[in-house]
């Protein structure tokens, strides 16, 4: 089912704006290595950028509407291009087809046997752990994902296989527009407030979602989680849908019977129910190695098994092929090690993916301590979890908080990282508020001692600390060895 609205020919020439992306980058990969003729423009040059420079597309630095060339056959946009932007302005005027990353994505799926992988959280992970196991098994999936695998641009590729998973975005609601095969929800929780005002609303938008999967097609969904549960339950009756479960709970489809950490990694068991293995091989118990530490990345890593084995991939197969994934960018993603001091960086912004995160790192910090320097995502964000987000940093040895990150957002009066730091002195946790990105390195470097663990943790361009820190790590040990005795001018 080709999505609607979209002329066939549309993505032959399409212009991106804000292509350097995450989520712009994947789709106009595919494109590219599909023959499109693909354009562009974003606001700075970045290694991504510079990835699909060398596949052929053209990438324009900076917005004008004289980037959007006479013959192009649309633009594409997300939601966060604002409606003033000189190039949709001028793709309006015109009368060149708008179309939305959504819409580009849908028509990639189009014709594949797709999984599309939802939940508030762990849907990069998700993605990410069956775009490599798949790809380990020679099944040549296409995958778009919201973030690089690990090196620039490995966000997406065109593989020659039936199979296309796709990060599907709640956010927005963009998640309507796919018609996969098999849907994945890995948990439901209420987020997004400028897009969603209750519980209510997240619900009748993912059963939206749930709707939109092909007739006989399957729903993954975590047994566990209350917000999955209480979806599940509001889709019971749901005719020419399967619905396999995944969990910890006693009914679970798939249950997980162990998670046994070692070190930054896992070894899980599940126990895959007859109903699901047909009382063949594939029923019983497997045990595999997740590659990536914590509970939460295990149960990601169960739920591809599911969706794995819903494409009749068998699950003992499968289960070792996850081993051969060890992370993506910003999924406590470890950036280096220096004066004994690991510093590892996280993608977490939501008090949940916070607390998950934290909880697995302390698995495998030792004796250590863990050390974090946080940026809150969004202001209505920041507003609506700021004191939940404190609480979560009170599982950290000591805290820095940077002001608010605003992305796509305009400042809102009295919301400030203040709502967090407080939160946070109230738990009792050890919190220091940091106003001035540029201390950061020197700070941290200060406070962190051999074994411990800095978790670099946000949304927004915290990520680009972690370098700064390891150098200023680097600095101080090579000055400590200047000034030890055995180096002292007799």
């Amino acid at each position: 089912m080709a999505p609607a609205g979209i002329a066939p020919d549309a993505l032959d020439r399409p212009h991106f704006i804000g292509i350097g992306g995450a989520g712009m980058s994947g789709v106009a990969k595919v494109l590219v290595q599909r023959g499109a003729r693909v354009a562009g423009s974003d606001s700075k040059d970045s290694p991504i950028v510079a990835a699909l420079r060398e596949l052929g597309a053209t990438v324009h630095i900076g917005h004008a509407a004289g980037n959007v060339a006479p013959d192009a056959t649309s633009v594409v946009i997300s939601s966060a291009i604002r409606a003033d932007n000189l190039e949709l302005v001028t793709a309006r005027e015109r009368g060149i087809p708008v179309v939305h990353r959504s819409d580009a994505l849908a028509a990639l799926m189009d014709g594949h046997r797709a999984i599309a992988v939802a939940g508030t959280h762990g849907k990069t992970t998700t993605t990410s752990m069956l775009a490599v196991s798949l790809s380990t098994l020679g099944l040549a999936p296409s995958y778009v994902i919201g973030g690089d695998l690990d090196v620039p641009g490995s966000s997406a590729e065109h593989g020659g296989g039936e199979i296309f998973v796709a990060e599907a975005d709640e956010s927005d609601r963009s998640f309507h527009k796919y018609t996969p095969e098999v849907a994945i929800i890995l948990n439901v929780e209420l987020d997004h407030h400028a897009n969603y005002a209750s519980m209510d609303e997240i619900y009748d938008s993912f059963r939206t979602f749930v709707e939109r999967v092909r007739p006989g097609g399957t729903l993954v969904i975590s047994a566990d989680h209350p917000g999955a549960r209480e979806l599940t339950a509001r889709m019971a009756g749901r005719e020419g849908l399967r619905v396999l479960t995944y969990g910890e709970a006693a009914d679970a489809d798939v249950r997980v019977l162990d998670v046994v950490p070692h070190g930054l990694t896992s070894e899980v068991t599940v126990r895959i129910a007859e109903a699901l293995g047909g009382g063949g091989p594939e029923s019983g118990e497997i045990t595999f190695t997740v590659s990536v530490p914590g509970r939460h990345y295990a149960h990601n890593a169960v739920a591809a098994l599911a969706a794995g084995a819903a494409l009749d991939v068998p699950a003992r197969d499968l289960a070792p092929a996850i081993a051969s994934y060890t992370g993506v960018k910003r999924r406590l993603q470890l950036k280096g090690t220096a004066a004994g001091v690991q510093v590892i960086d996280s993608y977490a912004h939501h008090p949940t993916e916070i607390a998950a995160d934290l909880e697995a790192i302390r698995g495998g910090a030792g004796d250590g301590r863990v050390l974090v320097v946080f940026q809150p995502h969004l202001f209505s964000r920041t507003q609506e979890l700021g004191a939940e987000m404190g609480e979560a940093l009170g599982l950290a040895d000591a805290s820095v908080v940077l002001d608010i990150y605003p992305a796509r957002e305009d400042p809102v009066p009295g919301i400030t990282s203040d709502l967090v730091i407080d939160a946070a002195r109230r738990h009792g946790a050890d919190v220091t508020a940091e106003h001035d990105r540029s201390a950061i390195p020197g700070l941290i470097a200060g406070m962190a001692k051999p074994g411990d663990l800095v978790l670099t943790m946000g949304a927004g361009d915290v990520t680009d600390l972690g370098p700064e820190i390891l150098a200023r790590l680097q600095t101080r040990r090579a000055r400590s060895a200047l000034r030890s005795p055995g180096n002292r001018e007799s």
